[in-house]
């Protein structure tokens, strides 16, 4: 394979590449496009207190925009209220938010003030809210809503805010109080104190070295630990994106890249690494940034905004497929058209040379499908990005036949949090790509288990520049994390993720060692490839495969109980209206056990699944399955349904 894009990415450097701080690469981007568009913010979905003294009404279920300059003045404003309200450079303070544009303009406000932001995400429990606001001793954070004020102050006796700042509207009996502020009141402060040379000299004494934040991990495997990451680390993250995907002179016109022409909708929690990356990404790059109502409204949200990239995890791209698929197969002439032209779609992609007959195909399926789903999203969508998990390959592949390419990524919150990402010039479906500049890559392979040791495989080791320092006062776990120096140079962080690395540099996920499930027999099953390969069932909404200390693998499913009802339907059926009387029901359960004698086809004899129970819950970020990044909380899960895995393991006891 030529080498000549490797190259052309390391050298490239543009007006976005640099070596300054967050808030200087998005104030650079500011002054160079003041008219153009930077943010969309849509309107019936909030009672905003910056609206009208800073921010235009949005129109109902309708978007308004604000061009960079108008972004530029509303920060820089709030960055001299904040200063006014006692923020200090160094000074720890909360964002407990959805996603939306006052978080953005709250995140780099703080950050031109030199302040360190901590973000604490808006399905915290109180107990959750006052670890998150008092391991880093926030003094200040700036909520949502009355609901999450709430929440902070069921707690403040405990912590030690010294102001509380609510984006939205709440009871005036809260603004009494002497902490507590709205944001327009902040904004307020700001217009009355502001002043250029004030705002310059805040932002000139920061250091690429300060810290910028503090994004506490999602506590998969305990309690939450806060990634230190500095300027350094994220500016390093832009620089290394822009070289990949930035407008490269040796790129072809028909490559997809990211620049100022590009618009994205956000909607992952900005509290998270990778989204709030992808922010920076796009502000510095100049591109437009619009912030969707809620996850539940992307279709419609996508339509309006139309845009042309985007960045995303796995089980959202499940989601939206599964919302295609829905649309697409109304009836069942519509049906076996989706189900064939997906056919073709994934043959063609995997097709090195598409012959005149699949061609033709193709091209019908585009025109009686692909293009209809196109339109859907908005009809601009040149590439999307995945990332904070494993996607299947069987499921990239039908995006990239239906004409919307997914390029998959990875990184952590240590590595702020960019690692490794598929390149526009040639992408491999079932890599996580190879590294990004300035990243160094190897294998710990002792940490990889005998199963899989065949070729480059282990731990993935990872070092540069955009790798944090350690955590937030554990200098237990900062130590564990990283590998002694055994060349001279900076020590190795381990990610804890067993990778291969295949002959021309690209990494392929295996799975989390600490989710590495191993038998009794001594055998290591990887639960991910096996979990990934329901994506594209129209019958199962969610696997968790176990089994660690057992003979077998076993799984809870949860059911698409939509598709079920469908499938029931067809056949002339009628099942229980109730979830819980429907995974009951013997029918069901015998169509299940046919998704998994499908999946269980790719698998060896030690990794199928022998005994599954069906599960009436769909896990969620809000019953505290998911994460907040949409990850399986294998013990919460383990938990709630204890009783169905007892019954599966002493079943096969009495055998």
């Amino acid at each position: 394979m030529s080498s000549d894009w490797r190259d052309a990415e390391k050298e490239y450097e543009d007006e976005v590449t640099g070596w300054n701080t967050v808030p200087e690469a998005i104030d650079e981007a500011a002054e160079r496009r003041p008219d153009a568009e930077a943010s969309m913010y849509k309107g019936g979905v909030y009672d905003r207190t910056l609206t009208p003294e800073a921010l235009d009404e949005a129109p109902d279920d309708g978007f308004a925009s604000l061009t960079y300059g108008e972004f530029q003045s509303l920060y820089r404003r709030l960055t001299a209220g904040f200063d006014e309200l006692g923020v200090e450079k160094g000074d720890r303070v909360g964002i407990f938010s959805n996603t939306r544009v006052e978080w953005a303009l709250s995140d780099f406000a703080l950050l031109s003030r030199g302040a360190t932001v901590t973000t604490v995400y808006s399905s915290s429990s109180p107990r959750q809210t006052r670890y998150l606001l008092d391991d880093p001793d926030a003094s200040g954070v700036v909520v949502e809503n009355e609901e999450l004020l709430e929440r902070v102050l069921e707690v403040e006796d405990e912590l030690s805010l010294e102001f509380i700042v609510t984006m939205d509207e709440v009871d005036d009996g809260y603004l009494e109080r002497d902490d507590v502020h709205t944001l327009a009141d902040v904004y307020s402060f700001g217009e009355e104190s502001y002043d250029d040379s004030s705002f310059d000299g805040w932002l000139s004494s920061i250091d690429i070295d300060d810290l910028a934040t503090l994004i506490y991990t999602s506590g998969t495997t305990g309690q939450p630990k806060g990634v230190r990451l500095e300027h350094r680390n994220f500016r390093s993250s832009i620089n290394q994106a822009r070289k990949r995907f930035g407008p490269r002179p040796d790129k072809d016109d028909d490559l997809p890249t990211i620049d100022e022409n590009d618009r994205v909708v956000s909607f992952l929690p900005l509290a998270h690494a990778f989204e709030r990356f992808s922010s920076f990404l796009m502000y510095a790059s100049g591109a437009t940034v619009a912030y969707a109502e809620s996850p539940d409204t992307l279709k419609e949200d996508f339509s309006a905004v139309s845009p042309t990239t985007g960045t995303s995890v796995p089980r959202v791209y499940e989601k939206v497929y599964d919302a295609i698929r829905e649309e697409a197969s109304s009836s069942p002439v519509k049906k076996k058209i989706f189900d064939w032209a997906t056919k073709v779609g994934a043959e063609y992609h995997k097709a090195e040379s598409a012959g005149f007959v699949l061609e033709t195909k193709h091209s019908l399926a585009d025109k009686l499908v692909f293009s209809n789903v196109r339109e859907a999203l908005g009809g601009e969508l040149e590439f999307m990005i995945s990332g904070g998990g494993s996607l299947s390959a069987d499921l990239c592949a039908l995006y990239h036949g239906m004409g919307m390419p997914i390029l998959e990524g990875y990184g952590l919150t240590e590595t702020a949090p960019i690692v490794s990402a598929n390149p526009p010039e040639n992408p491999k479906i079932g890599t996580i790509g190879p590294p990004v500049p300035d990243i160094e890559v190897k294998l710990d392979e002792d940490a990889a288990p005998p199963e899989v040791r065949n070729g480059d495989v282990g731990e993935l080791l990872v070092r540069g520049p955009n790798v944090t320092e350690g955590y937030w006062e554990k200098p237990e776990e900062t130590e564990a994390a990283f590998t002694e120096a055994d060349d001279g140079g900076d020590p190795w962080f381990r990610t804890g993720d067993v990778v291969r690395i295949d002959d021309d540099g690209y990494l392929k996920f295996v799975d989390r060692v600490k989710e590495l499930i191993v038998l009794s027999t001594g055998k290591n099953v990887p639960p991910q490839p096996i979990e990934d390969s329901f994506s594209t069932s129209a019958l199962v909404e969610q696997c968790m495969v176990m089994g660690n200390d057992e003979k077998f693998i076993s799984a809870l499913i949860v059911p698409n109980f939509e598709g079920v009802r469908k499938r029931a339907e067809k056949e002339g059926m009628d099942l229980p209206e109730d979830d819980e009387a429907l995974v009951d029901d013997d029918r069901v359960r015998g169509w299940i056990e046919e998704e998994v004698e499908e999946v269980n086809r790719n698998f060896e004899k030690y990794e199928t699944i022998k005994k599954f129970e069906l599960v009436a819950e769909e896990w969620t970020d809000e019953n505290d399955m998911l994460t907040p990044s949409l990850k399986k909380k294998r013990r919460n899960i383990l938990d709630e349904h204890a009783d169905k895995v007892e019954k599966i393991y002493a079943e096969a006891e009495e055998e």
